[in-house]
C-alpha cells in the first residue's frame, strides 16, 4: 500500500482556550482530490493552514509522506502550496511575483522566463500583456490567477485551494478549476479544495469531507440544520422555515443545538408521501443535480424554504422519476434519523 500524502493523528488546534480543530485520524492518499465543506467558522481554513505547513497544531502529529513535518521545513518546502481566497501578491511586477518561488528554490535562471510564461499561459494570462504589469494594475480575478501561476510554476506535489473561486469572475473561476484539474491529471498533484461549490466538488473529488465545529463529521451529504428549536402546543420540537413549513425533530439537547439528518435516511417522491408514525415530510424544489463519479450516483439538492437538503439517488431512480431542476418534490425522513451536534 502506498504511503499517504498526509496522515493526521489526534490533531488539536487551540486559540487561547478555545479549540478550533480536532481531527482524531485522517489520511489523504497520494494524487487524490479531496474536498472540504462546512459552514463559516467550522475550522476549514485552520485545517488547511496546518496541511500547508504555515501553521502547526497545538497537539498531535502530521506526517507528510511518512515523515513528521514542521512549518517551512525542507521536507515540505516548495512541495506544498496554498492558494488562499484573498491572494497576496508582492509589490512587484507580475513576472517577479511568478518567478519569486523559482528564485528561492534555485535552479537555472536562464529558464525562468520560459517557466513564468508557461505558467501565465496556463492560467489564461498573456505573458506579453501581463509580465510587466504591476501588482496594483490587476483585477481581483487576474490577481488570483497570478497567485495561482506563482504556485503552478513550482509544479507542487500538493496544491491546497481555500475557496479559490469565491470572489472572482466566472472566467477566472473556470480557469482556476481547469488548472487544478490539469495539475492533478498531468503532474499527479494531490489536491485539497475547500469550496461552497458542492456540485463542482462532487464532480471532481474522490472524497468530500464535511467539517462542523472543528471536527470532520462525515461526507458533504450530511444535512446540518441549525437551531433555535421551539416546542409547539403538541410538544413536538420544530423549526419554522421562511415558507411556513416546519422541520420536525426529536427533543434536542438544547434549543440551540444543530441537527444532522443523515442523507441515506431521506426519501424522495414526486407525490406527498404516506407517513409512518414518527416520520416527517417537507416539499421543496430541486435546485441542482450532479453526477458523483466515485459512486455513479446522482446528487440531489432540494431547497425547502431557506433550507437546502442533500441526498443521493441512483441513476435508475433519477430516470424513473424524471427529475429536473425547478421540479417540486417531497422529502421525508424518520425522526430517529436525526442526530445532534
Amino acid at each position: 500500500m502506498n504511503t499517504p500524502t498526509y496522515h493526521l493523528t489526534e490533531i488539536k488546534k487551540f486559540y487561547n482556550s478555545n479549540r478550533a480543530v480536532y481531527i482524531e485520524d485522517l489520511s489523504i492518499p497520494e494524487s487524490s482530490i479531496t474536498g472540504l465543506v462546512g459552514p463559516n467558522g467550522s475550522g476549514k481554513s485552520t485545517l488547511l493552514n496546518m496541511l500547508a505547513f504555515i501553521d502547526r497544531p497545538s497537539e498531535g502529529t502530521i506526517l507528510f509522506k511518512g515523515q513528521k513535518a514542521e512549518p517551512y521545513s525542507d521536507i515540505v518546502r516548495f512541495r506544498v502550496s496554498l492558494l488562499a481566497q484573498e491572494p497576496y501578491l508582492l509589490k512587484r511586477s507580475v513576472y517577479e511575483n511568478v518567478a519569486y518561488g523559482l528564485k528561492l528554490r534555485g535552479g537555472n535562471p536562464s529558464r525562468y522566463p520560459e517557466q513564468v510564461n508557461e505558467s501565465l499561459a496556463l492560467v489564461g494570462l498573456s505573458p506579453r500583456e501581463f509580465s510587466n504589469r504591476p501588482w496594483y494594475g490587476l483585477s481581483g480575478g487576474e490577481a488570483q490567477r497570478v497567485a495561482l501561476a506563482a504556485r503552478l510554476v513550482l509544479k507542487p506535489e500538493v496544491l491546497i485551494l481555500d475557496e479559490p473561486t469565491a470572489s472572482v469572475d466566472a472566467d477566472s473561476a473556470g480557469r482556476i478549476m481547469d488548472c487544478a484539474m490539469m495539475a492533478s491529471k498531468e503532474w499527479g498533484t494531490t489536491l485539497i479544495i475547500a469550496s461552497h461549490d458542492w456540485k463542482w466538488l462532487h464532480e471532481i473529488c474522490g472524497n468530500v469531507l464535511q467539517m462542523f465545529k472543528g471536527k470532520i463529521i462525515g461526507n458533504s451529504m450530511e444535512n446540518i440544520i441549525f437551531g433555535p428549536w421551539n416546542q409547539n402546543a403538541n410538544r413536538f420540537w420544530e423549526k419554522e422555515l421562511e415558507d411556513g413549513q416546519r422541520i420536525r425533530v426529536p427533543a434536542p439537547p438544547s434549543p440551540s443545538s444543530a441537527a444532522i439528518i443523515q442523507h441515506g435516511s431521506i426519501s424522495l417522491t414526486s407525490q406527498s408521501p404516506i407517513l409512518m408514525k414518527y416520520e416527517h415530510s417537507l416539499h421543496g424544489v430541486i435546485a441542482q443535480l450532479s453526477l458523483e463519479p466515485s459512486t455513479n450516483a446522482v446528487m440531489v439538492s432540494i431547497r425547502a424554504g431557506s433550507q437546502t437538503f442533500m441526498l443521493r439517488i441512483s441513476q435508475d431512480e433519477a430516470r424513473e422519476t424524471a427529475i429536473s431542476p425547478g421540479q417540486k418534490m417531497y422529502i421525508s425522513y424518520p425522526l430517529s434519523a436525526v442526530t445532534w451536534y
